[in-house]
């Protein structure tokens, strides 16, 4: 195909839906989270079978997300600079570097465990501002497409779950058939493949976004940026409790997934085959709902959509486990959290970006993003802790509650507070007017009006 992404801006400045840059973004999710699928199990093998220390495998998983979490946190004014697609594709070149340096220095018998910490930590440091920066080229890409925000959020999440799916089996088949070491080299050149996709067929920034961000960058030093980002999403009355949920929810699941649901299946004489059946059975009807949401998404109600999709997804799945019921009441309990959780993505991707400015979409995104990922590493941690000290079931029980409470959070904090989509009233927030400019050094724009 000889169509590249100066075609695709001007195509998508005409009108004419293009929907390439859809086709080609939406590969590149499938192939970065397979390769990624990939590299959380291959790298930790590597160790267990290069050195036989589990310490070593929990150091190594460590350094990846810590320093990934981090930058994810403090990189977003960077994409707001240099743009979604540079830093996408910036980072996905080096990230093949450096991961490709793994299996090379390994089979030149130059990788001491010291230097796989340190390359480790390196991918995980640029994959926060490079999976940060693909979400922000969303917008571009639903304005090529002539296609409504929720139907691209909702493709993005169909082909996160389908790539979920499909990339443990894949992960687990090229590692038995190449080895660990051998299968790092599938994953250095899924980055690259990333990157030529990104750079090749995804629209550049329009000329008035670049303009405008340029023009932000004369208002203060990079962490002055990063704190005007904060500002925003902790004044803001709607995406402060989603993130607080989305924190709260993600360490609840990390909690669930890594620990709960293994105990249960265990403590009623089962095996790895059942839990493998309970989230294959979730994560199917997740990603058939998340394909449905991605056709009818901009038709329906978001405050309604959403609500029910978490009371549907979250609590009801902890408290099936607690009342020791049989397996095939779980295995449709978890079929029914599934289809709440395909609506779930699609809609909080397109609030974020309608009611996150442009200019501002990288490092509020980041923030976001950081902090709803920061709960994750302490959901097995708490988990264990709690089962330990009270049993299973209770253990169950306060999860379920948690969760609970969590998912009305948004509900009754952001209350008068307009959640866009059919029926929105609401003006979409572009770019910065003359009394914004005015006002940056104290900017609070927080885009509210009542309730639709």
């Amino acid at each position: 195909m000889s169509l590249n992404s100066s075609a695709a801006q001007t195509t998508a400045t005409t009108g004419t839906p293009y929907r390439v840059p859809l086709v080609a973004f939406l590969v590149a999710n499938v192939v970065s989270i397979c390769g990624t699928r990939v590299s959380a199990i291959a790298i930790p093998w590597f160790v267990l079978v290069s050195t036989g220390s589990p310490v070593k495998m929990g150091l190594v998983a460590a350094a990846e997300t810590l320093p990934l979490v981090i930058s994810k946190a403090f990189g977003g004014p960077l994409i707001d600079r240099l743009g979604g697609r540079l830093v996408s594709v910036g980072a996905d070149i080096c990230s093949a570097v450096v991961v490709g340096l793994i299996p090379l220095l390994h089979l030149l018998g130059a990788l001491p465990f010291s230097t796989l910490l340190v390359l480790v930590a390196i991918a995980g440091a640029l994959r926060g501002p490079g999976d940060a920066a693909k979400g922000t080229l969303i917008p571009d890409i639903a304005d090529a497409a002539n296609a409504p925000l929720e139907r691209v959020t909702g493709l993005e999440s169909t082909t996160e779950r389908f790539a979920g799916f499909i990339a443990f089996l894949l992960a687990g088949g090229l590692i038995s058939l190449v080895g660990a070491a051998n299968a790092l080299w599938i994953d250095a050149a899924s980055f690259a493949i990333c990157a030529v996709l990104i750079a090749w067929w995804v629209p550049r920034r329009s000329t008035a976004v670049a303009a405008a961000q340029a023009d932000q960058e004369d208002q203060g030093t990079y962490l002055q940026q990063l704190r005007t980002g904060w500002r925003f999403l902790s004044r803001d009355k709607l995406l402060r409790p989603l993130v607080l949920m989305i924190s709260v929810t993600n360490l609840l699941d990390a909690a669930s997934f890594a620990v709960l649901l293994p105990l249960w299946v265990h403590e009623h004489g089962h095996g790895p085959a059942q839990t493998t059946l309970v989230l294959t059975v979730f994560s199917v009807t997740a990603t058939l709902f998340a394909l449905l949401a991605a056709s009818i998404g901009e038709r329906i109600p978001r405050r309604l959509a959403f609500t029910l999709s978490f009371l549907v997804c979250g609590a009801p799945r902890f408290i099936v486990l607690a009342l020791d019921l049989p397996l095939w009441v779980i295995l449709l309990a978890f079929a029914t959290s599934g289809v709440g959780a395909g609506f779930i993505n699609p809609i909080l991707g397109a609030l974020f970006i309608e009611r996150i400015p442009r200019h501002m979409l990288g490092r509020v995104d980041s923030l976001a993003g950081a902090l709803g990922w920061a709960g994750i590493p302490l959901g097995g941690v708490l988990a264990g802790a709690t089962v330990a000290g009270i049993g299973l079931a209770p253990a169950l029980v306060i999860a379920g509650i948690l969760y609970f409470v969590a998912t009305l959070s948004p509900i009754l904090m952001g209350r008068s507070e307009n959640w866009g989509g059919r029926g929105s009233t609401a003006p979409k927030q572009e770019l910065p007017g003359p009394q914004e400019k005015a006002d940056r050094q104290d900017l609070v724009a927080v885009p509210t009006s009542s309730a639709s």
